[in-house]
Formats: C-alpha cells, sequence, structure tokens
C-alpha cells in the first residue's frame, strides 16, 4: 500500500550527503546570484522527481517561497526553472500545493497566463491547473480573476494550454459565481470545437460536457451553442457516444436549450437525429441521464401537429434502440415498456399542467416548499 504522499521519508532512505544537498540548494536559491538560482531551480525540479517524500523534504528545507519570487518580473530562463520546479513540488502533495498559493504564486502565474503565446504562459497554465485541484485552493484562485484568463487561452492557447485550460476550468467549476453570462458566450465555441476533436468517451469529454452544462444556465451560452456550426450535432454526438459521465451532461445541455424555449429549440434538436441516442440513453444511462432523457423525449414530442413525430416512427425507433441492447426475444417487450413509459410521463406533465391552471396558488406554495435547486 502507498504510503502517505506527504509524508517525510525514513532517515534510512536519505544520506546525510542529500541531505546536505538540499540545504545547500535551498542556500543558493536564497543567497546566490541570477544564475545559480536558476541552476538551483532545476537541480530541485529533477531531484523533486524522485517521490513524494522528497518533495515534503523540498518543502521543509523553505524551497517554495523563494522559487515563487522567481516567478515575478526576471529574466524568462528563470521564470521557467522555477515554474518547472514548482510544478515537480507540487505534484501529488497537497501540502505543497497549498504553500505554493500562500507564499503569493497566483498573482505571477496570472501575469503570465497574460501572455499572448509562449512556453511560460503555457507553463503557467499547467501551474494553475494543478493547484486548483487543491480544494483548499479553488477559491483564491476562482477569485484572483483567473477564470477569464483561462477562457481566452481556450481560443488563442496551444494545444496543450487549451487542454489543460479545460481541466482548470472544470476544477474551478465549483465556485459559486465563477461563469458569467460574458464568459459564457466567449467559451462555448472553443469548448464545443474541443470536444468535436476528442473522443466523446474520453475524460477530457466529461470535464468539456461538465462545463457546457453549466455554461448553458445562461442564455448567452445557449445562444452561442446553436449559433456554433454544428454544436447542437455535437453534443447530440456526445450523447450517442459518450461515457456514462458526459452523455449525462450533454443530454443536461439539451434538456437545458429545450426548457429554456422549446419552440425555439426542439426543432434544432429533433433535426439533429437526437430521438435515438436519447432513446438509448433511457435504458442505458445513469439514473439522472435516464430521467433528463425521459423529460426532453416528452418535450420533443410534445409539439404542434407539423412537427410531432409519427408514432409508427417512434415505435420503430424505440425497436431499434431495444434490439440493441437486449435480445431478440426481449426487445420488443423492452420496446413497449420504454414507450408505455413515455406515455405514463407525457399523462403525468398533461396531469400537471392542468393542476396548475386549475390551482396555480396552491401547485405554488408545494414546489417553493420543496427542497431548493442549486
Amino acid at each position: 500500500m502507498a504510503g502517505d504522499p506527504n509524508e517525510e521519508p525514513e532517515g534510512s532512505n536519505w544520506s546525510r550527503r542529500k541531505q546536505s544537498l538540499v540545504s545547500d540548494l535551498a542556500l543558493r536559491l536564497v543567497n546566490g546570484d541570477l544564475e545559480s538560482r536558476i541552476q538551483a531551480a532545476r537541480d530541485i525540479r529533477k531531484l523533486a522527481k524522485a517521490s513524494a517524500g522528497t518533495r515534503s523534504v523540498f518543502a521543509a528545507a523553505g524551497v517554495i517561497q523563494p522559487l515563487v519570487s522567481m516567478l515575478g518580473p526576471s529574466e524568462p530562463g528563470a521564470r521557467e526553472s522555477a515554474l518547472l520546479a514548482l510544478l515537480n513540488l507540487a505534484a501529488r502533495n497537497e501540502r505543497n500545493k497549498v504553500k505554493i498559493v500562500t507564499s503569493g504564486a497566483v498573482p505571477p502565474l496570472l501575469e503570465l497566463l497574460k501572455l499572448e503565446t509562449g512556453s511560460l504562459r503555457d507553463l503557467a497554465t499547467a501551474a494553475i491547473l494543478t493547484l486548483s485541484a487543491s480544494s483548499a485552493n479553488k477559491l483564491i484562485i476562482a477569485a484572483s480573476g483567473a477564470t477569464p484568463l483561462l477562457v481566452q487561452i481556450l481560443s488563442s492557447g496551444s494545444v496543450q494550454g487549451k487542454v489543460d485550460a479545460v481541466t482548470a476550468l472544470y476544477n474551478l467549476s465549483t465556485c459559486k459565481h465563477n461563469f458569467t453570462p460574458a464568459l459564457a458566450s466567449l467559451a462555448v465555441p472553443s469548448l464545443l470545437s474541443l470536444l468535436k476533436e476528442c473522443k466523446k468517451y474520453s475524460k477530457f469529454a466529461e470535464k468539456t460536457t461538465a462545463l457546457l452544462e453549466i455554461l448553458s444556465g445562461f442564455e448567452e451560452g445557449r445562444i452561442a451553442i446553436s449559433n456554433s456550426d454544428g454544436g447542437i450535432l455535437t453534443v447530440v454526438e456526445t450523447v450517442e457516444d459518450g461515457s456514462l459521465e458526459s452523455t449525462e451532461h450533454a443530454v443536461g445541455v439539451l434538456l437545458s436549450l429545450c426548457r429554456s424555449c422549446r419552440s425555439k429549440y426542439r426543432e434544432l434538436i429533433l433535426r439533429e437525429g437526437a430521438i435515438p441516442g436519447l432513446l438509448q440513453l433511457t435504458a442505458e444511462g445513469t439514473p439522472k441521464a435516464q430521467e433528463s432523457a425521459r423529460t426532453l423525449l416528452d418535450l420533443l414530442r410534445d409539439s404542434p401537429p407539423q412537427q410531432r413525430l409519427a408514432s409508427a416512427v417512434l415505435e420503430s425507433f424505440v425497436y431499434d434502440i431495444a434490439s440493441q441492447v437486449e435480445s431478440t426475444e426481449k426487445a420488443a417487450e423492452t420496446a413497449k415498456k420504454l414507450l408505455r413509459d413515455m406515455v405514463q410521463r407525457s399523462m403525468e406533465m398533461n396531469m400537471t399542467r392542468m393542476q396548475l391552471r386549475a390551482k396555480p396558488s396552491e401547485i405554488s406554495r408545494k414546489i417553493s416548499g420543496g427542497p431548493a435547486r442549486s
């Protein structure tokens, strides 16, 4: 069993020579000239790869603060060496991540994010990603103004920078009010472009669709999704081919669109062939995805007569999906069950609408007395 990543190594694993080397590097970071400090940072970077214990020993020797000080206005080589050393010190070490932030690393990192191009910008993005993985750091980084800069990188950064920016934004997405309507309109096209290019069942797709679901909560985000070339189609394809988590977020995006304005988005979603994937999701998705898919199917069916799917076509879709997830003998039974469930839910929704029209105040009191939604 692996030990505590923050636990210092046993003395037997560290010779006096190595302990002396750590102390010497720490002193050179503080008292050496620029070239000496750069070389010390490079040596720390190499040695910090060895183990989590090594990273803890370096932190205890006091190297983090002088490395952070090298991130400010300085020779580019000094910044790069310090960044690489800090990245290795932060790897799989919660204490070091927190120490780096409390030592004042975030402001100079944000200045590096503002650079138009270059390896320093990519390294700073990777550092924000790594540091934002710590729950203790999330609020500090989010409050610093990192989110708008990360959103800019989604459209103008290198490929690696874009990937790291998505994960960093995902890490920060738990912070309330981290996104704004303006950021939603800027981020959505880039996120959709990245989602088009990645494997829909990948971890990256899960993070991307999670961000898209959050941003679809803004009208600006929904408009950006529908206005992006192939935007809704990309989400529909994720419903069909994504992992359990990414399909859950993808159907959440479509449901957010349709709930906001059914007359506007229903036809757009139907046009992209969403029905088969949604039907499959009612049988194979997570409980939340199944519920969202059924709700969305009801919304798609609740349309004017000229747009409504013919029942025979719907039955054909249902049977086709059922035959993919069940044996031939069970496919018909499963298809009938899915159709019954859809009809039942449609009847329940119609009854709810009638009750709302008949006793709006009573129903409103029941809704207001329910659990709050975040």
